[in-house]
């Protein structure tokens, strides 16, 4: 198929977004493994049907407010990249097209209020706890608020961790095997801080050094999954000052965000900044994938009962990332622990990124099944390698009048090297 879409108007992504609209042949295997097709049935909230409407704008045939319901609805879960035989790179399209959507749509009052009040918060710990607290606070008014807002303190738990600051460096225990520098992330740090400090102990326990920037900041994914690629540059940019080249990996804790950071090479694309983004991009890695790279230090046997653990996998982890297998064998590696499969493991729980504040209604649909999915494996808890799932499915499993311990892979580890697994 010969594209016509103006390639030299596209800017710096317009090759790649050319060529992700030129790979698709309309097979239809992404039908299946797409969240929104699976709810709704509608050809246009698949991705190939995405991929028409989106080139159909770009070609000037068809208008942006037309393609803008059913490209907005998209996760940008790239469950379809795995199963696609053509090897369509959708990211590569969705994303750049999204940033150029933004800068000529109108939003309404309310849609700009709340996407202001998301970008300027969540990518920052201290102001995120001042407003998670104040939203903690205004729970008493919740049927008073617009139902954007009511979206996003339905998700705030009912106390925040304390949390302790994170040093600059964390030593390694023994010989050292590595030296590392941690993103240590914004939401995380307020919702569920012992993540990090999880982190920090089971790499050293693997002899692996740590160092953490304090002039490092959000990864950026939020802004660029949002369509704000200005800002989503600024934070890249930061990271690449503050990140030292000299380490053997850039280690990530959070899917969304390391996603994110492989992204940089495509969003600093053409600039004076895109070698330097390459590097970092290919050095940055989910601590399960480094810790299987590097060889697991087993963990001592187990002195506390037996556990079943269900796996869940993040979607920027598997799909876009393709991290399925490490976790599983560190998880399996744990002496006493029994790994179970979750039913349609492969459909997004519904968080993707700030998808469950934009979308709520959808977003619980998809929640409620992942839910209702985990609780059928019999499980005694979760583990998973992203904050925005485990913060999704415990609020799911809430509204169903269920709880479980939910911990991020990195926790188990933690605990099973503690013996109080």
């Amino acid at each position: 198929m010969q594209h016509q879409i103006p390639i030299e108007e596209l800017g710096p992504q317009g090759p790649a977004m050319a060529h992700a609209v030129e790979t698709c042949v309309h097979c239809g295997f992404c039908l299946a493994a797409c969240p929104t097709y699976r709810i709704l049935g509608e050809e246009m909230d698949s991705p190939r049907g995405r991929i028409v409407l989106m080139k159909d704008v770009l070609e000037g045939s068809l208008a942006l407010k037309e393609a803008l319901p059913y490209i907005d609805l998209c996760l940008g879960c790239l469950a379809c990249v795995p199963a696609c035989p053509s090897g369509v790179p959708y990211g590569e399209l969705l994303t750049p097209f999204r940033a150029r959507a933004e800068k000529q749509r109108r939003r309404s009052l309310s849609d700009r209020l709340v996407r202001f009040t998301v970008q300027r918060t969540l990518p920052h710990p201290g102001r995120f706890r001042l407003a998670a607290t104040t939203g903690r606070l205004a729970r008493p008014l919740l049927s008073l608020l617009p139902g954007d807002f009511r979206a996003m303190i339905d998700l705030v738990p009912g106390a925040l961790p304390s949390g302790r600051a994170l040093p600059d460096h964390y030593p390694a225990e023994g010989t050292r095997r590595a030296r590392v520098v941690l993103l240590a992330g914004c939401v995380q740090q307020v919702l569920a801080p012992e993540i990090n400090w999880a982190t920090l102990r089971v790499l050293a326990a693997n002899g692996v050094e740590v160092i953490i920037p304090k002039a490092q900041g959000c990864c950026g994914a939020l802004a660029l999954h949002a369509g704000d690629a200005r800002r989503a540059r600024g934070f890249a940019s930061a990271n690449l000052r503050a990140f030292p080249t000299d380490v053997d990996a850039v280690i990530t804790n959070a899917a969304g965000c390391g996603s994110g950071m492989k992204e940089y090479p495509l969003l600093l694309k053409g600039t004076d900044q895109e070698e330097a983004a390459t590097a970092l991009a290919a050095r940055t890695k989910d601590i399960s994938a480094f810790l299987d790279e590097i060889g697991l230090v087993a963990p001592p046997p187990a002195v506390a009962r037996a556990m079943t653990l269900a796996y869940h996998d993040a979607c920027h982890l598997a799909h876009a990332q393709g991290v399925r297998d490490a976790p599983r064998r560190l998880l399996a590696s744990i002496p006493g622990v029994t790994l179970v499969e979750i039913p349609d493991g492969d459909l997004c729980c519904g968080s993707a990124g700030t998808y469950n504040l934009e979308h709520p209604d959808l977003a619980r649909q998809l929640g409620e099944r992942k839910a209702r999915n985990i609780l059928g494996t019999g499980a005694e808890a979760l583990a998973t390698g992203n904050i925005g799932c485990l913060t999704q499915i415990q609020s799911q499993l809430a509204a169903l009048g269920h709880s479980m311990p939910l911990l991020h892979t990195v926790q188990v580890l933690d605990r099973a090297y503690a013996r109080t697994l």
